[in-house]
């Protein structure tokens, strides 16, 4: 279907869309403006297939994805590849609820927040992470894991190792070693499966996603999701600030100490990840608060990816960064790649048109409720305002797109060809 309608063969339209991506990154002017879209869940709802699939049924969910995507017709794709169902079961969960588990089939995936972390336990944290990811932390966010608070301070006991060889073969921990087996060989499988999507997309003429692989991550959405709640972390801003920061700052530290230099791929420049995604937006913070528990370890994250080798860096800016575009202004032209979801756009290509590829912004309330009209005439202003002299690829505001209007996303992929043409 693909390569009869573009009447090129899908090697060729494949390598086609690969060009059309890459000179937008690189900020050159393609032959017309790429598109790209995505939806785990979309998918499933476009094909008729339930939520859970992509828990539990990953061969039912890819042939959901392609048919989506081959119907769509968009330049590339992204999704959200979803744990296992089954792992997720057999370590009973308290951080994610999902379709087909905790919650009913066509209902999309949930996080559970609570403060896994007590205030308390800064120190706890502070003086051995591992140790206490291992006896705090995970025991609480999995009931299955509840026993590995029993388990003795690895750093307790010196080259010993008896208690820790006594504490895994008691008869208590025989449930834990099997549930993880089971969770492990249910998550090996269905990354097996998952690990051929690019081939097969591109079997089909499509473009692989961007590949951001490697580069530093900057620690605060994710101490605040998986470790605090946002809640817990805007109490410690006020009650315990020094704390706080330590923690952030042994994140930042631990996870510069693991990163490893890019690698060089071809002839395109490296790309890595170190965005700060969500939690930390316009909505959330002040330019001083943001200055304070933000920008210093984002900062840090992105200054040791470039010297990594990373010629590019990815991000996925949720939410308003109106106030935050400013920061950004200090780096490299050429040297970003950042998907908007509700920031001023027009305005961050006038502030970082020469430094950055732009990525998005169709808002996802209007491929919800809006018309293919109103869709199609508000992409015809990204495209003309945002998509001038190239840098620029047409994407929605967010890949949680189940609820968006087939038509709608349609009408978004088709306006690239009415008014992205650039020759």
């Amino acid at each position: 279907a693909v390569q009869k309608k573009h009447g090129k063969s899908t090697e060729e339209l494949r390598a086609e869309r690969e060009k059309r991506i890459w000179d937008a990154v690189e900020l050159k002017v393609p032959d017309r403006v790429p598109v790209i879209f995505g939806g785990t869940f979309f998918a499933c709802k476009y094909a008729g297939v339930p939520y859970s699939a992509a828990y539990y049924d990953t061969a039912v969910w890819k042939q959901a994805f392609k048919k989506m995507i081959v119907d769509m017709d968009p330049d590339s794709y992204g999704w959200e590849p979803r744990e296992s169902g089954t792992a997720l079961e057999a370590l009973a969960s308290n951080y994610t609820r999902w379709p087909g588990g905790t919650l009913p089939e066509n209902v999309p995936f949930q996080i559970a927040e609570k403060e896994y972390m007590k205030e308390n336990e800064y120190d706890l944290f502070l003086t051995d992470p591992s140790d206490y990811l291992m006896r705090y932390l995970l025991p609480r966010m999995y009931d299955t894991l509840k026993p590995l608070s029993k388990m003795p301070s690895i750093m307790g006991f010196g080259a010993g190792v008896e208690p820790i060889a006594q504490f895994l073969s008691s008869p208590e921990l025989e449930p834990v070693i099997k549930a993880m087996k089971k969770a492990g060989d249910a998550e090996r499988e269905r990354q097996q499966s998952i690990s051929t999507m690019t081939q097969e997309m591109a079997a089909l003429g499509f473009a692989e996603p961007i590949p951001a692989r490697g580069g530093i991550q900057p620690p605060f959405s994710s101490f605040s999701n998986t470790f605090r709640t946002f809640n817990g972390v805007v109490k410690d801003i006020y009650r315990r600030p020094e704390k706080l920061k330590a923690a952030l700052q042994l994140l930042v530290d631990y996870r510069i100490a693991r990163a490893t230099p890019a690698v060089k791929q071809g002839d395109h420049p490296t790309i890595g990840n170190s965005g700060e995604a969500h939690r930390v937006s316009d909505e959330f913070f002040s330019n001083r608060q943001f200055e304070e528990f933000v920008w210093p370890y984002w900062k840090q994250a992105m200054d040791k990816t470039y010297e990594l080798g990373y010629e590019i860096i990815s991000m996925w800016f949720e939410g308003k960064r109106d106030n935050q575009l400013q920061y950004f202004t200090q780096f490299p032209k050429r040297s970003m790649l950042i998907r908007f979801a509700e920031t001023d756009i027009f305005r961050a290509k006038d502030m970082l048109g020469d430094k950055a590829c732009i990525m998005g912004n169709v808002p996802i309330t209007m491929l919800q409720v809006g018309s293919p009209s109103e869709v199609e005439d508000y992409c015809k202003k990204l495209i003309e305002k945002v998509g001038k002299n190239g840098g620029f690829i047409l994407r929605a505001s967010t890949d949680f797109t189940q609820e968006a209007k087939p038509a709608n996303v349609k009408a978004m992929i088709d306006s690239v060809e009415k008014y992205g043409r650039y020759y």
